[in-house]
């Protein structure tokens, strides 16, 4: 039974009171506030609650029930009647409209579709291989009485401890050199992102994106107005000399390009930051999976290399640990840092301290580096079990983009006249879930399929990969290609 004394009642004017509480109870039940089969609760209670006598809200009951709206069960209470639908008015129309930019879609998510039989989505890595437990124990502990001030609205920038722990687990693992109080707690990448945006980008700015690239980052640079401009993409990562003259920032994937694969080369980092000095624009370096490497350690990040202070890096824990927890870390310049923590003031307001100090035990009492060993060995099993897919099977129809680092695995159809969106869409009634390369670029190529390997099943891989090859093979073998 719901409680109903904060039901709106005006008895502010003259007239029958049973009428208002009537009035009351029906705008309610029509509006679909009150549900049908819903317990009412008795007239004793209610009149207390609004402050009215009992023989007022009596009145008024049985006046809906005369009319159908209520039904009274001798010994039970009385309820909403089943036959009482709601009845929504229209709304009436509004001058109101978003910003053109608002009109555009997203680039969906994966984890807005069910899972499928062959789960190739990409980004998504294994939430049973989290160690739940543990950190369920951490998580309780940092919400036992006393040990976090609650009362109070905590640093917008972090947790303190979980700053520190950050940068030591950065300097430690990818040599990049800051001060704890350099680096910012986020929610996640897209958070990092727009924080970056609203300091550094003006409506009509230049901001350098990889083509193909990260859709969700060129939304954010558009959503403030920028003047998002696609730079290709090739072998040796991001095409420094096709950056415009006028660029206010670059946004790039050197260590993994996303999602082609290949780092962004040692020439092409020196080039890009000398880019960057002449033309005094910032440069973003997200780097998002950096933690799972598989053959050679990675090139130098452009932030250890950077001597100019005009490099903000950023990463997340979403691809290390599970998606649902949404941490992430921006490492800026110091003359970004105030700028960055009002934008994060606005955007937040105050953080989850249990979950933040949870953290930064994590990291610090060595269990980040124990579950990192344990999915990168599970991790490696899988993308071998694709690539033995794309050496045999699929090797007829997709050629593999080398890479040594993510969660998935880029292929370019050896026919660019093939619609790689249709045959993702014919994959996907099959139970195949895998994405396709076009999607990530404005101009639709190159053209080929992106499989990611972090939520699969390991026993599904083989078989799924071997439906995809019959469904190339039967697609591809005539001139006709799958319609779009």
């Amino acid at each position: 039974m719901r409680e109903l004394g904060d039901l709106v009642v005006d008895l502010s004017t003259r007239g029958d009171r049973a009428t208002a509480v009537y009035r009351a109870l029906l705008d309610a039940v029509r509006g679909g506030r009150l549900e049908p089969g819903e317990r009412l609760p008795p007239t004793r209670a209610l009149a207390t609650d609004l402050g009215v006598s009992r023989t007022t809200v009596a009145t008024a009951y049985d006046r809906l029930v005369a009319e159908g709206f209520l039904t009274a069960r001798v010994g039970a209470g009385t309820f909403v009647a089943d036959a009482a639908r709601p009845v929504r008015p229209p709304r009436r129309g509004t001058d109101l409209a978003p910003r053109p930019d608002w009109h555009r879609q997203p680039h969906p998510t994966s984890g807005s579709t069910p899972k499928p039989a062959h789960d190739l989505r990409v980004g998504i890595p294994d939430a049973r291989l989290f160690p739940f437990d543990t950190w369920r124990r951490l998580v309780t502990a940092e919400l036992r009485v006393g040990a976090h001030d609650l009362g109070v609205y905590a640093d917008p920038a972090g947790y303190p401890p979980l700053r520190a722990a950050i940068a030591r687990q950065l300097a430690l693992s990818r040599g990049v050199t800051a001060r704890s109080d350099e680096v910012l707690v986020t929610y996640g990448t897209q958070q990092a992102l727009d924080l970056v945006t609203r300091v550094l980008v003006g409506p009509g700015d230049v901001v350098a994106i990889e083509e193909p690239g990260y859709p969700l980052a060129r939304d954010v640079f558009a959503s403030y107005g920028a003047k998002v401009v696609p730079v290709r993409v090739d072998l040796e990562g991001l095409v420094v000399d096709d950056i415009p003259a006028s660029t206010r920032l670059v946004f790039t994937t050197p260590s993994h390009q996303f999602p082609t694969g290949p780092p962004l080369s040692l020439d092409r980092r020196r080039a890009l930051l000398d880019f960057a000095g002449r033309h005094r624009c910032a440069v973003v370096e997200d780097d998002y999976d950096s933690e799972f490497r598989f053959t050679e350690r990675p090139l130098e990040t452009l932030h250890s290399m950077d001597d100019s202070g005009r490099v903000l890096y950023l990463g997340t824990f979403s691809k290390s640990l599970v998606p649902g927890l949404r941490f992430g870390y921006l490492v800026a310049p110091e003359p970004l840092q105030a700028a960055l923590r009002a934008a994060l003031q606005l955007s937040v307001g105050y953080i989850d301290v249990p979950e933040q100090a949870a953290l930064a035990r994590f990291l610090e009492d060595g269990l980040f580096a124990r579950h990192l060993r344990r999915a990168r060995s599970a991790y490696a099993e899988r993308r071998e079990l694709v690539l033995e897919a794309v050496h045999g099977p699929l090797a007829r129809h997709l050629e593999l983009v080398p890479c040594q680092a993510g969660l998935h695995v880029t292929t370019l159809l050896r026919d660019q006249t093939a619609d790689d969106t249709a045959i993702a869409r014919r994959a996907a009634e099959l139970g195949i879930a895998v994405e396709p390369l076009s999607q990530y670029s404005t101009s639709g190529e190159p053209r080929g399929i992106v499989m990611g390997y972090g939520a699969a099943e390991p026993g599904s891989i083989t078989p799924g990969l071997a439906r995809l090859a019959q469904l190339l093979d039967e697609a591809l073998s005539t001139p006709a290609h799958l319609p779009r």
